[in-house]
C-alpha cells in the first residue's frame, strides 16, 4: 500500500515539471494505473465496511469463503445456499415496539370509530392512551393483547386495500425518536451481510411476525418452534446460516446448526443505548417485553459456538443515514 501511494505522490510532483521530464511521466502513469488498481482491489476486498475488525466479522467472512470455495471440504452447492434472518431487532429497529404493531396501533382509532363500544374495552382503550401520548401505557400491553389488536386491525379488508394502507403508512409514518421513516431504520451492517451473501450465491429469507389470513385466525406463529416449521414449510431446505436476536430465534439457530458441514449461527445483542437501544436482560442489560435476549440464550450461544454480535463493539455505524 505504501508503494502504491508513493507512485501517486511521484506523479503529482512531476505534473508541473519542464518538458524534458515529461518522458518519465508515461512510465509513472503506468505505475499509477497499477497503483489505483491495487487500491481498488484492497477496498473491494472488504465486503463488510461498516463492521469493526473482530470475531463476528471474521466469522461471516470465513463462513462465506469456506462454503463457496470450489473443491473445499465445506463447499455448498449454489442450490443449497440458504440463509435465514429474523426481521425485527435483527434487520431493523424493534423498540419501543415492533414496526408492524405500530402500524396496527395507528389503525385502532378508525376501528373504535366504527365500533364505539371498544373505546372502553382493553386492549383498545390502552392503545388510545398510548396514541394520546401516554408511552408508559405501552408497557401494559401483553402479547395476547397485541395478537387481539393485530387480528382486529389486519382483517376485514381486501389484499389490495391492505397493500395500499401499508404503502401509505410506510411513506408517512415516522419513528418518534429519530423522526425517520421506519424503512430508514434498517441496520447498515446487516444490509452488507445480505448483499455479501447474495453476491456469493446465497438466497436470503426474512421472517416476520405471526402471519394472519383475511379471517381472524393464525396460519403460522413464526416464533420459537414455529420458526423452523415455517422455514421447512416455505423454503423446504435447512439453512446454512441463520441470524436472530431473541430467545424466539433459538430454535431456528438450533435447526440450522444441526446440519452437517460449515454452519453459521449469529445473534444480535442490543447493547448500545447511545446509538440505538440497550436491552437484554443478558449481561445485566435492562429487561424488556419486546425482543428479550435472556442470559440463558447468551449462555446457550457460548456453549454451542454461536456468534453474539455486539452492536456497541462490532458495528462502526448502525443506520445508513449515519454514514452520509
Amino acid at each position: 500500500m505504501h508503494k502504491q501511494l508513493q507512485a501517486i505522490i511521484t506523479l503529482l510532483s512531476l505534473i508541473n515539471k519542464p518538458k524534458e521530464t515529461m518522458k518519465p511521466i508515461h512510465k509513472t502513469i503506468t505505475l499509477l494505473a497499477i497503483a489505483f488498481a491495487g487500491l481498488t482491489t484492497a477496498y473491494a476486498e472488504d465486503p463488510l465496511p461498516s463492521w469493526n475488525d473482530g470475531a463476528a466479522k471474521h466469522a461471516i467472512v470465513d463462513f462465506v469463503k469456506a462454503t463457496t470455495e470450489t473443491g473445499g471440504a465445506n463447499f455448498v452447492p449454489p442450490e443449497e445456499r440458504i440463509a435465514t434472518f429474523d426481521q425485527d431487532g435483527t434487520l431493523w429497529v424493534e423498540h419501543p415496539m415492533y414496526s408492524q404493531v405500530m402500524y396496527c396501533l395507528g389503525r385502532v382509532p378508525a376501528l373504535v370509530k366504527a365500533k364505539p363500544e371498544l373505546a372502553k374495552v382493553a386492549p383498545f382503550s390502552t392503545v388510545l392512551e398510548v396514541l394520546h401520548g401516554d408511552r408508559a401505557a405501552m408497557e401494559k400491553l401483553t402479547m395476547d393483547d397485541l395478537m387481539k389488536i393485530l387480528a382486529a386491525t389486519l382483517t376485514g379488508m381486501s389484499v389490495d386495500e391492505f397493500s395500499a394502507e401499508v404503502k401509505k403508512w410506510l411513506a408517512e409514518a415516522k419513528d418518534p425518536r429519530w423522526r425517520k421513516r421506519y424503512t430508514e431504520l434498517t441496520y447498515l451492517p446487516m444490509q452488507e451481510v445480505l448483499k455479501y451473501l447474495r453476491a456469493n450465491g446465497y438466497k436470503t429469507y426474512k421472517d416476520g411476525k405471526p402471519f394472519l389470513t383475511k379471517e381472524p385466525k393464525m396460519l403460522l406463529n413464526d416464533n420459537n418452534a414455529g420458526k423452523p416449521e415455517g422455514i421447512h414449510l416455505m423454503i423446504g431446505r435447512r439453512p446454512y446460516a441463520a441470524f436472530g436476536n431473541t430467545s424466539g430465534d433459538q430454535q431456528m439457530l438450533e435447526y440450522t446448526k444441526a446440519g452437517s458441514g460449515a454452519r453459521l449461527a449469529m445473534l444480535v445483542l442490543h447493547d448500545d443505548a447511545k446509538r440505538e437501544y440497550a436491552y437484554g436482560p443478558a449481561h445485566g442489560l435492562p429487561d424488556t417485553k419486546v425482543g428479550a435476549f435472556t442470559q440463558a440464550l447468551y449462555d446457550e450461544a457460548k456453549k454451542n459456538g454461536w456468534t453474539v454480535i455486539s452492536m456497541k463493539n462490532d458495528w462502526k455505524v448502525i443506520f445508513p443515514f449515519e454514514s452520509k
